[in-house]
């Protein structure tokens, strides 16, 4: 049974793991939560991740997107690019922010919003091929 909240789309706790699902689908690397509920009035959520390629960041980008809008969720918007190495997607209550590893180090997110509570860290190792 789905809950829905507020539009008819996903109840938070259900649109934060499918966001978090998606992003581990495509394979991103340290997914972090941050709950920045009791911070700031921007988002509820952020969503921290990273990838390892312009392309591999585009993926992690659109499955997310594409995830909500399955559900829905037509408030969805993209900020930044690839190319820049930090994307920022805008789901009104979730900001999922997937960067290349250099971005996510020189900008600080976690540190930045250090006093929030790490709700979930998902951890999935990047992929080597055994030649």
């Amino acid at each position: 049974m789905t809950r829905e909240g507020k539009n008819g789309i996903l109840n938070i706790a259900d649109k934060l793991e499918h966001v978090t699902s998606a992003c581990e689908e495509r394979k991103a690397n340290e997914i972090i939560v941050l709950d920045v509920r009791e911070l700031t009035l921007i988002a509820d959520y952020f969503v921290i991740c990273n990838g390892n390629s312009r392309v591999h960041i585009d993926a992690i980008v659109e499955h997310v997107v594409q995830t909500l809008k399955g559900l829905g969720d037509k408030t969805v918007r993209v900020e930044g690019s690839s190319s820049t190495g930090w994307v920022l997607i805008d789901c009104g209550d979730i900001l999922v922010n997937v960067f290349d590893p250099p971005q996510r180090d020189y900008y600080g997110l976690e540190r930045l919003w250090g006093d929030a509570e790490e709700s979930e860290v998902i951890s999935s190792p990047p992929e080597h091929s055994s030649s």
